[in-house]
């Protein structure tokens, strides 16, 4: 059975649609990455197509398997998401169909099934990953990256920079003009999460999810106390950390 809407394909109290703020021009990762969703539900298409571009990609998307199956032969894309049920041809079907045509792009297959022998058969028709309905946005955007990562071999940074600051995965150390600069654990994250997606925001749902595990409840002011002890610590000129009115939250270099 089709989900009937944005948020009854989300696990409970995750981000919902209308926070997801449009991508605009400071937004867009230089490399322009491409995504293809294959989806035919109209709102679940929409809620991900969103999401990847405010997450800096380029998105092409297609609603029926025909269509898909077009797009990939026709346009390079770093990763294509697909939905298994789909009209005129399925997931399954456009998949194998790709990889007969030896197109390589890395697949994540969306599907409501969650047995084994159906992610058996996903894997066998040549998707590279499965994640099945409800699924979390923030899921998908890391298996996504990870799919990118493997696909171009990029190895993961131990050290994240960011104008003066600079975080040490490895030792967890983080220092602003070589001072160095003692967190504790959760500023680390939010610190961490705010530089791994430097220069683009994050909202206060991205936070919630990613650093308190919490479902969104809009009057928890979690979130703005620690992004105040996080600022004081690192950002004590304001000029790093900013707030961006009814978005969230964005790193800059200084």
């Amino acid at each position: 059975m089709r989900p009937s809407g944005c948020g009854s394909f989300l696990k409970p109290g995750e981000v919902s649609c209308d926070l997801l703020a449009p991508a605009s021009e400071g937004f867009i990762m230089s490399h322009d990455m491409r995504i293809l969703v294959v989806e035919d539900d109209n709102k679940i298409a929409s809620f991900v197509v969103k999401g990847l571009k405010q997450a800096g990609f380029a998105v092409d998307s297609a609603a029926d398997g025909e269509e898909g199956l077009i797009l990939a032969e026709t346009t390079g894309f770093d990763t294509a998401v697909v939905d298994i049920m789909l009209p005129k041809l399925d997931g399954l079907s456009l998949i194998q169909r790709l990889r007969a045509k030896k197109i390589r792009v890395p697949v994540i297959i969306l599907s409501a099934k969650a047995s084994v022998d159906d992610r058996v058969k996903g894997l066998q028709a040549g998707g590279d990953d499965y994640l099945t309905k409800p699924f979390s946005f923030s899921e998908l955007l890391a298996r996504i990256q990870a799919l990118i990562r493997r696909a171009t071999a990029s190895a993961e940074p131990t050290r994240l920079v960011v104008g003066d600051l600079t975080l040490d995965l490895l030792t967890r150390e983080v220092t602003r003009n070589y001072e160095q600069i003692e967190l504790p654990a959760r500023e680390f994250a939010l610190l961490e999460y705010l530089m791994r997606h430097a220069g683009r925001p994050v909202t206060k749902t991205m936070i919630l999810e990613h650093i308190f595990d919490y479902s969104f409840d809009p009057q928890t002011n979690v979130v703005d106390v620690l992004v105040h002890r996080l600022r004081v610590k690192v950002d004590p000129d304001k000029t790093r950390l900013q707030t961006i009115r009814g978005v969230g939250y964005v790193i800059r270099p200084h």
